[in-house]
C-alpha cells in the first residue's frame, strides 16, 4: 500500500516534493514493524510485547501515510477514520465532533480537498484514537500478568501445603470425631478408626491420620474447580487479542479450588460452622471438600468480572453507543 501511494504522489506534480518524505518515513515505519515481529529480535517469554511494538509502528506509517495522500485516497480511508474515532473517544469529545463533520463535507461535496491543516488533524486525531487502543490492550496485559503471577502463588502454597503435610501427617489431622449414642470414632480422608467408648485424645486421631488426606483433599477440590473453570468459560467471550484471558482465568480456579477445599474442611474441623463439625464418614469429607472445591467461584468472580470488563473495554467507551450522527450516511435522494 505504502509503495502504491508513493507512486501516485510521484506521478501528481503537486503532491511530488512534499509527499515524499512522508512516503519515506511511513515505509521506514513498517520496515520497524517487520523487524519487531521477527522471532529472533524478542524473548520467547514476552511473546507478546514485541506486537505492541510492531503495532505502534504501524500506526505511526499509517499517519505518514494520511499526510501524503491524495484527496481521493483520503476519502477510500475516511470512513476507516470515523469508525476508529468514534470508538474510542466519547460522544461530546470536540476531535470526534471534527472528523465527523469532515466527513460529512466529504460525502456532501465531491470536490471537497484536504487543507495541510486539516490533513495534520486527521492524523493526530486518528493517531490519538489508535494510542486510546494501545492503552486499552496495555491494560489487558498487565491484568493476565498479575492473573498469572496470583496463580502461580496459589499453585505455590498448594503444593507446600501437600508436601508439608506428607513429612508431618501429624501436625494438623484432617480428621473429624463424630458421636453417636456415646459411641467414638475418627474419620479421615483415606481412613477410618474403630468404635470406641472414650474419646479418642490427639495422639489417636495422629495415630489414624495419614499424609495422603491433604493430597486427597486437594485433588478433589481441584477436579471440582475444573467444572466450575469450564461453566465460567461459558460466560466469557473470546477476544482477538494475544492475550488468553479466559485461559488464565480459569487456571487460576483450579489451584485456589484447592485450597478452599482444605480451609473450608480445616474451619469445620474447628467448629467454625455450627453443626457441621463431625463428618462421620469419609465419602462424606470427600463430598464437602468437592463443595468447598467449586466455592472458589465465590471468590475469583471477582476476577472473571474484571477481565471482562478489560476486554469490554478494549472495544472504545462507545462500544455500546450508536456512533456520531454526522459520520452517518445521508438520506437517500428521491
Amino acid at each position: 500500500m505504502v509503495t502504491t501511494l508513493g507512486k501516485r504522489a510521484q506521478s501528481d506534480p503537486e503532491r511530488r516534493d512534499w509527499a515524499r518524505p512522508f512516503v519515506a518515513k511511513a515505509q521506514e515505519e513498517l520496515d520497524k514493524a517487520n523487524r519487531a515481529l521477527a522471532h529472533n529480535n524478542h524473548p520467547v517469554m514476552r511473546r507478546s510485547a514485541h506486537l505492541g511494538v510492531a503495532q505502534a509502528h504501524v500506526d505511526s506509517a499509517l499517519n505518514m501515510m494520511v499526510c501524503a495522500a491524495s484527496a481521493e485516497d483520503i476519502r477510500a480511508l475516511l470512513p476507516q477514520m470515523v469508525a476508529l474515532v468514534d470508538e474510542h473517544l466519547g460522544l461530546g469529545d470536540p476531535q470526534r465532533i471534527r472528523v465527523a463533520e469532515i466527513a460529512r463535507e466529504f460525502r456532501d461535496d465531491p470536490d471537497r480537498v484536504l487543507n495541510s491543516s486539516e490533513r495534520a488533524f486527521l492524523a493526530e486525531t486518528v493517531s490519538l484514537a489508535r494510542r486510546l487502543l494501545r492503552k486499552e490492550t496495555l491494560r489487558v496485559r498487565s491484568f493476565v500478568r498479575i492473573v498469572r503471577a496470583v496463580t502461580l502463588g496459589v499453585a505455590i502454597a498448594v503444593v507446600a501445603i501437600a508436601v508439608l503435610t506428607n513429612i508431618w501427617e501429624d501436625a494438623v489431622p484432617l480428621c473429624f470425631v463424630p458421636e453417636s449414642k456415646a459411641q467414638y470414632r475418627v474419620v479421615c480422608p483415606t481412613m477410618s478408626g474403630d468404635l470406641t467408648s472414650v474419646e479418642p485424645t490427639n495422639a489417636e486421631i495422629a495415630h489414624i491420620a495419614r499424609a495422603q488426606d491433604y493430597l486427597l483433599i486437594e485433588i478433589a477440590g481441584m477436579a471440582s474447580a475444573v467444572i466450575a473453570s469450564a461453566a465460567a468459560l461459558r460466560r466469557m467471550r473470546g477476544t482477538a487479542l494475544p492475550y488468553d484471558v479466559p485461559v488464565v482465568l480459569a487456571c487460576l480456579k483450579i489451584p485456589t479450588g484447592a485450597l478452599t477445599a482444605v480451609l473450608g474442611l480445616l474451619l469445620m474441623r474447628g467448629g467454625f460452622v455450627p453443626g457441621l463439625s463431625a463428618l462421620d464418614s469419609t465419602p462424606q469429607i470427600i463430598a464437602w471438600a468437592l463443595v468447598f472445591g467449586y466455592s472458589q467461584q465465590l471468590f475469583t468472580k471477582w476476577v472473571d468480572t474484571q477481565g471482562q470488563a478489560l476486554l469490554d473495554a478494549v472495544h472504545g467507551p462507545n462500544s455500546l453507543t450508536p456512533p456520531s450522527p454526522l459520520s452517518q450516511p445521508g438520506p437517500a435522494s428521491l
